[in-house]
């Protein structure tokens, strides 16, 4: 694999695993600036750094892209590694907008490739504990999720609308990702509320949705807010509730606790990282074609829903003007 930029995020979501995932080598690296990408591949025991991120692409050394660029450019690099035949794992937000989404979708069908969108949490046990739990409490009636953490450096890029950047679009999309997860057929926005950062840029978002089966929904995701951390989860049903604490890294600490007639308990679910169990997921699709939870096209629909929150919030989707 190669890795474009030198992403923070780059070490926890790939050079870390691959050390855990033996049929998973991370070869190269290319990033803007060429020192940088020097220093990242020495830090990290890259042996290659390409002087750009074309010429990575075009490695034969290289059968896979991680790509972890601003959301902006997720669409045009991941479109060219299709192009040359490179699979992708490429980061959340999938892409600026649905527009964008659907192509890079279609690109991967046409081309072969297997293209992944990074909700790293998906692959966990957790993940899989909390469908089965879902079970247990009988038809949904209600799903909620919540991702707010602190960002006060507001010249960070995820609060630049020219680089699709967002708190529905950093960390709304994985509360979109949970609600759709548990909930039966895809939503239906039915309200959203945003406190703005600066023109057409949340720092806040909070959003309601009803389900084809008259379940409702609602997200909640923030970079900056009166809430400055939650990273939790309820689905109530016909015979009970089911609630989680930190499902998007439960390998740090989690609670999932179930309530039913039967009574109640809490779990602790435990196992690698997110990230690890993705990397072999990905590496499984890529090597021996099996399935992949969080396609190019599931990621159509997310983005999708993500673009309907901005409209019902009246922001424009990213990659478009007011």
């Amino acid at each position: 694999m190669g890795a474009l930029g030198a992403a923070r995020i780059t070490p926890t979501a790939l050079i870390r695993p691959a050390r855990l995932v033996p049929e998973v080598v991370v070869t190269a690296v290319a990033a803007r600036d060429p020192a940088r990408a020097r220093e990242f591949a020495d830090r990290h025991n890259v042996p290659v750094v390409h002087p750009t991120y074309e010429a990575l692409i075009a490695s034969p050394e290289v059968d896979a892209i991680y790509n972890p660029l601003p959301n902006s450019l997720h669409a045009p690099w991941t479109l060219r590694a299709i192009a040359a035949g490179k699979h992708v794992l490429c980061e959340k937000p999938f892409t600026s907008n649905e527009a964008e989404a659907a192509e890079v979708a279609e690109a991967a069908t046409a081309a072969g490739v297997v293209v992944m969108e990074a909700f790293h949490y998906r692959y966990h046990p957790l993940a899989r504990r909390m469908l089965i739990a879902a079970g247990e409490i009988g038809e949904l009636r209600h799903v909620e999720a919540a991702l707010c953490f602190p960002l006060p450096r507001f010249s960070d890029i995820r609060y630049r609308f020219d680089l699709a950047g967002g708190a529905t679009m950093d960390a709304g999309c994985y509360a979109v990702n949970y609600i759709r997860m548990l909930g039966r057929g895809e939503p239906k926005v039915t309200g959203a509320r945003a406190r703005l950062h600066g023109p057409d840029v949340d720092r806040a978002m909070t959003a309601d949705f009803r389900f084809p089966g008259g379940a409702t929904g609602r997200i909640r995701a923030s970079l900056w807010s009166a809430q400055p951390l939650r990273v939790s989860a309820k689905a109530i049903g016909e015979r009970g509730e089911m609630r989680v604490l930190n499902y998007l890294a439960p390998q740090a600490f989690s609670l999932l606790r179930i309530r039913t007639a039967e009574g109640r308990r809490w779990e602790r679910v435990r196992g690698d990282a997110t990230y690890t169990y993705q990397l072999r997921a990905f590496a499984a699709a890529v090597l021996r074609g099996e399935p992949v939870i969080t396609s190019a096209e599931d990621a159509v629909a997310n983005m999708r829903v993500i673009d309907n929150v901005y409209r019902a919030a009246g922001l424009p989707p990213r990659g478009q003007q007011s």
